[in-house]
């Protein structure tokens, strides 16, 4: 079971808060990049076996990519189960839906971020909170297997009563799925050079705990840090992340891990990529591969597989005891889970597993 990944980079221009590789040139190579991402599904394919569970557009922004091109990606792939896209509201119309159901795409990912009129612009979002209603009134009706929406939460202008507000939205709407993502000022953003307010920790752990209350109370399940999901819809693809599963990344700065172990990271420079610049291939080493697969299988539900971490690295994760006192983490003999409280500080949670693990030895 495995996963391809397809990195789209074109933006019409930056968020504010975004650090990912983008390209905001006003006429993208369209052809180039679907004849690069080709190239680079036939170099990894062969480290794989059978065809791909899931395929997932990702970037960037994949709606402003033409079906056609997207299309003949997806014909490549051939993944054999959930196949999904990201979209910004003001891409979405009639036309484009009905061509990306052709292509074969069942889940629609809309990057609404807000609902509110003052915070969605100060977000940098080019849609209103009117397009982004009218966006997932189209979506909703097109038929897809599923339709989630990102929303973000931590600026310091944004009340509780606001992000209670954007929650009762997708509640109505009976959406199977929501990214609930924090602000975070990433290096070499525009929010982050300007010093963008945040709420500080007080206020976004009440922030948090509200969030992930109304959330629930309206019947999308937390699985994963930031993903919440009713029976049926949760990310299938997002989830070989998460579960340390194998899967294949094409496109530019699109990382990938084969079956073997290898990772493999494509140039993160659109052009020099666009030009045939070579992927990085390495195999980590074991104490680098602990630290990975605490810190990615951590996050979901299911939590941290003893067994096989120890299979893969040689160490057999260990908990320190402050994190069960303080009612952080659950442990049995096959896993490490965290509980409501640990999801707020998981990053140290993970941190502090493996420190006391590399403690342990062996």
């Amino acid at each position: 079971m495995y996963g391809v990944y397809v990195h789209v980079p074109w933006c019409r221009y930056r968020c504010p808060y975004c650090a990912f590789v983008v390209d905001t040139r006003s006429a993208p190579d369209h052809e180039g990049w679907r004849a690069r991402v080709l190239g680079d599904w036939a170099r990894e394919r062969e480290h794989f076996a059978g065809r791909p569970t899931t395929l997932s557009f990702g970037g960037g922004t994949p709606s402003r990519a033409p079906p056609a091109v997207l299309g003949a990606v997806a014909a490549a792939v051939a993944a054999t189960g959930e196949v999904s896209l990201e979209a910004n509201p003001d891409d979405i119309d009639a036309e484009h839906l009905a061509a990306w159901r052709d292509l074969g795409v069942t889940r629609l990912s809309v990057g609404v971020q807000s609902f509110q009129p003052a915070l969605a612009p100060r977000l940098g979002r080019a849609h209103s909170a009117r397009e982004a209603r009218r966006a997932l009134d189209l979506a909703q009706a097109a038929g897809f297997s599923s339709v989630s929406v990102d929303l973000i939460f931590g600026h310091a202008a944004q009340t509780e009563a606001e992000l209670v507000d954007d929650i009762a939205e997708v509640a109505r709407r009976g959406l199977g799925h929501v990214s609930l993502y924090t602000l975070t000022l990433e290096p070499g953003s525009r929010f982050a050079a300007r010093g963008e307010p945040l709420a500080d920790d007080e206020r976004w752990a009440a922030l948090h705990e509200r969030a992930v209350a109304e959330l629930e109370a309206a019947g999308l399940a937390r699985y994963e840090l930031s993903n919440f999901a009713r029976p049926g819809h949760r990310s299938v693809h997002n989830e070989h992340y998460w579960r340390a599963r194998a899967w294949a990344g094409l496109g530019p700065a699109a990382h990938g891990w084969r079956p073997s172990g290898v990772r493999v990271a494509n140039a993160d420079d659109v052009d020099a990529w666009l030009a045939g610049a070579q992927a990085v291939e390495e195999r980590p080493d074991p104490e680098a591969l602990l630290f990975e697969l605490v810190w990615s299988t951590i996050r979901h539900v299911d939590g941290v597989d003893r067994e096989r971490v120890r299979a893969a690295t040689g160490w057999l994760p260990r908990v320190p005891g402050a994190a069960v006192a303080a009612g952080l983490v659950v442990e049995s003999p096959a896993s490490i889970r965290l509980l409501p409280a640990g999801f707020a500080v998981s990053d140290a949670v993970a941190r502090s597993i493996v420190r006391t693990t590399l403690t342990a030895g062996v």
